[in-house]
């Protein structure tokens, strides 16, 4: 079976979609007046802080993302779990550090390791939901484990498609050992076309579907992580069995094929809200879009600095935009700081699914927040990646990189380049010591090889 729908047909029909989300107020049907909310988590990949047009990007444009943070509150001091793929997933479908879970060590889970995946006997946010009625399906990028056992459908998706590792060839749609990696509830499949817009057509669908229950998508749109691949083409991927990802995701690339990956991921946002529009289901359905960890060489870092694998802010600071009409306050910014993990914490109060008290929860309820009925308050955070350690503890940020320490204020340096370590020598132990006694709570940090 071959996807039919052409680029040409794509593109037409993502315009005319484009332009049905911008048009005034959505739709209302009964469907909208549900006490339980739809959920559309749109999880963008290797996407940094500053790469879309409402977070800074200054030589290309995201209006479809950009308007979700007109109709809804943006976030700018969010957070990913982990600076790599694999644990921040992790963090989000179980709303626990990665670094509890053996999954969560894998920084990341490479294309050749098939000895290690998400616990299936671990609650995660689908499995929860579906408990509570709801219709759930993961569309998109995996990378949490390659056997059947540790696939999305034994983790409360009724439904997946898309990929299981971590970096594919959008046209060809194989991993970098060049295994196909297309999988339609873990069938092999084999679908024509450009790899986000694949994933575009099929989130519609599954949004576009009639049904009696209220649904849950997760769409993890594999851009714009390399390879460096846009609708009209790129550069071929060299496939390499003897290194665990090639040796040319480190290289080549440019600006212009980034901004055209960014333009299809944009698109393909319009796209979906789109058929929420079209189904009348807007009002009634929670978006939210953001990035499971900072961006690559084509990021946009200002005022950040690091990128993705690192502890610094440009390592794990993400985008996070939430949209839900008469709930969430539109085109507001907010500067509580969160973590991926609290949307987890979030989508479960809002759709009044009780967590399991045998594995709670890491992330907090933003909700109060977001709807004003609390301040905004002071938060800590953790993050253990390699041999890098980081505790954010209010503005104060402590940071290690192997054998140096370091003691940044985020509020005056956001670029961390001043370090206050030694003028502030009681809170720099204080952070120290809440980041040892947080690690004493978590799995041993894995040893190098």
């Amino acid at each position: 079976m071959t996807n039919k729908l052409t680029r040409r047909d794509f593109v037409k029909r993502s315009a005319i979609s484009a332009s049905a989300f911008a048009a005034g107020v959505p739709l209302l049907d009964a469907q909208s007046k549900r006490v339980q909310p739809n959920v559309v988590f749109i999880l963008a990949d290797d996407l940094g802080w500053g790469d879309v047009s409402c977070y800074g990007r200054p030589d290309y444009k995201t209006p479809n993302i950009d308007r979700l943070a007109q109709q809804g509150t943006r976030f700018t001091s969010a957070y990913a779990s982990s600076a790599l793929c694999t644990p921040s997933r992790c963090g989000f479908l179980t709303g626990r550090y990665p670094v509890r879970l053996q999954v969560g060590l894998e920084e990341p889970l490479h294309a050749d390791n098939d000895r290690v995946g998400l616990d299936p006997a671990h609650p995660t946010i689908a499995s929860l939901l579906k408990k509570n009625g709801y219709e759930t399906a993961l569309i998109g990028k995996w990378h949490l484990g390659l056997r059947p056992e540790w696939g999305p459908n034994a983790h409360g998706f009724d439904y997946f498609f898309g990929t299981l590792a971590g970096a594919d060839d959008y046209f060809l749609h194989k991993t970098g050992l060049g295994e196909p990696d297309l999988y339609e509830n873990l069938t092999p499949v084999e679908r024509q076309g450009y790899l986000t817009e694949v994933l575009t057509d099929n989130a519609v669908k599954f949004v576009s579907k009639r049904r009696t229950a209220p649904f849950y998508l997760s769409l993890h749109y594999t851009a714009p992580h390399w390879p460096w691949q846009g609708p009209s083409g790129g550069e071929a991927v060299k496939f390499s069995r003897k290194l665990p990802e090639p040796v040319s995701m480190g290289g080549g690339g440019s600006l212009k094929l980034y901004a055209e990956m960014m333009r299809s991921l944009d698109m393909g946002v319009g796209h979906v809200m789109a058929a929420l529009n079209a189904q009348a289901l807007t009002n009634n359905t929670i978006v939210i879009f953001t990035s499971d960890n900072g961006g690559e060489r084509f990021s946009y870092l200002w005022p950040l600095s690091g990128s993705k694998g690192e502890l610094k802010e440009g390592g794990i600071r993400v985008p996070a935009i939430i949209r839900w009409p008469g709930v969430v306050p539109p085109g507001h910014a907010t500067q509580q700081v969160a973590i991926n993990m609290d949307w987890t914490a979030t989508i479960l109060a809002a759709t009044k699914t009780q967590a399991d008290p045998s594995y709670p929860l890491d992330g907090q309820d933003l909700l109060p927040v977001l709807k004003g009925s609390q301040r905004t308050h002071d938060r800590t955070l953790f993050w253990r990646i390699g041999d890098q350690d980081a505790v954010r503890m209010g503005n104060w940020k402590y940071l290690r990189v192997e054998n140096e320490t370091f003691l940044f204020d985020l509020s005056i340096d956001e670029h961390e380049q001043a370090d206050f370590k030694s003028q502030r020598p009681e809170i720099f132990q204080k952070l120290k010591a809440e980041f040892e006694k947080w690690e004493q709570q978590m799995l041993p940090r894995r040893k190098p090889n």
